[in-house]
């Protein structure tokens, strides 16, 4: 079964706690992105990609391609400083795919929003408070690719 436009509806998330981090986190999960795609704004306290998330939403009980992806834009709010480990952020060229975003508690509302990307690199941004947005920005493109995950 082919993915149609019908199959589709752009998606536009916001998130103000853990929990609603967790599903930015799903939707995201398998996205790619060029590290040159990665900006921090100190003066705007702001840290903000576009990747290339796959469209899980429209694969259902589907285990056959054609699948989809689709550009998104996403962006951090109330971000502090933001630290790379283990990812060269000078390689602007260098692809990466996010597995999760997560959040490390700490006093009040203040945190760590954790970006882990397959290989082992992350990025780690220290908030004062979770506030987080995603917004499909593109049409959806048909890929012949279903991210595969071990168990």
């Amino acid at each position: 079964m082919a993915i149609s436009l019908k199959d589709y509806a752009p998606l536009g998330l916001m998130a103000g706690d853990a929990s609603d981090l967790d599903v930015i986190s799903t939707v995201l999960q398998d996205a790619v992105a060029k590290l040159g795609d990665f900006a921090y704004v100190p003066d705007n306290r702001r840290f903000a990609f576009v990747a290339n998330r796959f469209v899980w939403e429209c694969v259902g009980a589907r285990r056959a391609g054609p699948f989809a992806r689709v550009r998104a834009g996403v962006h951090f709010d109330d971000v502090i400083a933001v630290k790379y480990q283990n990812l060269r952020n000078d390689a602007k060229d260098a692809v990466v795919e996010l597995l999760a975003i997560r959040f490390e508690p700490g006093e009040d509302a203040a945190g760590a929003i954790m970006l882990d990307f397959a290989g082992g690199g992350a990025v780690r941004l220290e908030v004062e408070s979770i506030n987080a947005y995603m917004s499909d920005i593109s049409e959806p493109w048909r890929t012949r690719a279903k991210p595969k995950h071990k168990v």
